[in-house]
């Protein structure tokens, strides 16, 4: 199976030439009866191995973690991060392999974090105040950051930058609770704010590779992935959803909120909005039939209504995102993903 990565790779050795390169995505585009554009592909396997070596890496990334731990949690920590830079220069700057590289990544950034959040434990934090609780926070999510764009100047791998955006939330976080505690109960806002700043991003790179045939299409869907939770918590939280009872008027804002994720994600051309706020709507059209009499099959009914919708979307993406972009100011449409990438003869 070949990537887009190796795609670019030929083309830059001299193997291929861009027009060669370019008709054979055309030919896979066609051969699937859609744009590969609105496939949003992003590189995760490039072959069994890359199972294999990830569960290998889990077993001793987690040995290392249970020694370490045995001593002190900021060993934890330090020995996992120490362990998965190592292991990166190998498994990522030398052999590429893609799912090794993302948990590489994502056990690094988690080893600075937990070192720095295990050296606190070890001071005691219980005589800290609340100010001095989120300065520390906001000083463990600035370290972490820091570490991810180290990590990405040397690997590059594409997740780095979600990384990266989810510590800077949690500077933010950290920072608005060190000026004022009492905000406790709307931090959330804080966070749908990163969220907002997060999908930003992602646009922006988006919109620098509006063909997705790149790696920046890649740091642009993992930014994304981020942003959805980040958006869509914040807000279904503060509707009062899952607290334990929904009204009637509560499920129907959370299907009209879905309704407008979907116009977004369409409009984008991107899906981890739909994904993220899935729960969320699941549970208030159950509601919605459990008040209209349907208890025992509110939630085979709200599947089976919710996963045909989905599966129709999925089969008519394409024609549904051209009525819904078509719909824009032509400004607008020139920074989204195209609908159609022109033909290139070989």
């Amino acid at each position: 199976m070949y990537s887009e990565t190796d795609l670019e790779a030929a083309v830059a050795a001299g193997v291929l030439s861009p027009g060669v390169a370019e008709a054979f995505r055309n030919h896979v585009a066609a051969g699937r009866a859609a744009p590969l554009v609105d496939d949003e592909s992003f590189r995760l396997l490039t072959g069994f191995n890359d199972i294999f070596v990830s569960i290998a890496l889990a077993l001793l990334l987690t040995a290392l973690a249970w020694i370490g731990g045995d001593t002190s949690a900021a060993l934890a920590g330090a020995l996992v991060a120490g362990a998965s830079w190592g292991l990166a220069e190998y498994f990522t700057r030398r052999r590429r392999m893609a799912l090794p590289s993302i948990l590489l990544l994502l056990t690094f950034a988690g080893g600075v974090a937990a070192t720095l959040i295990g050296a606190m434990v070890d001071i005691d934090p219980q005589h800290m105040t609340e100010r001095e609780a989120g300065l520390i926070g906001a000083g463990i999510g600035l370290v972490t950051a820091l570490a991810t764009w180290g990590h990405w100047i040397r690997f590059r791998v594409p997740i780095t930058a979600a990384a990266g955006a989810v510590a800077v939330v949690a500077i933010a976080v950290g920072l608005a609770l060190a000026i004022n505690p009492a905000i406790e109960e709307q931090v959330t806002w804080v966070v749908f704010a990163g969220g907002l700043a997060t999908f930003a991003l992602a646009m922006w790179w988006d919109m620098s590779d509006r063909t997705r045939q790149t790696r920046r299409s890649d740091v642009a869907f993992w930014l994304h992935l981020a942003a959805a939770p980040m958006i869509a918590h914040p807000i279904f939280h503060q509707l009062g959803v899952l607290d334990g009872t929904i009204g009637t008027v509560q499920a129907a804002v959370v299907i009209a909120l879905y309704i407008f994720f979907a116009l977004v994600s369409l409009t984008v051309d991107r899906r981890a909005l739909l994904v993220s706020s899935l729960a969320y709507v699941l549970y208030a059209m159950s509601a919605l039939f459990e008040k209209f009499g349907a208890v025992s099959l509110s939630v085979a009914l709200t599947a089976l209504v919710i996963g045909s919708a989905l599966l129709m979307l999925s089969a008519f993406w394409h024609p549904v995102r051209r009525m819904v972009v078509g719909t824009l100011p032509g400004e607008l449409r020139e920074k989204l993903p195209v609908l159609d990438r022109p033909a290139v003869a070989a």
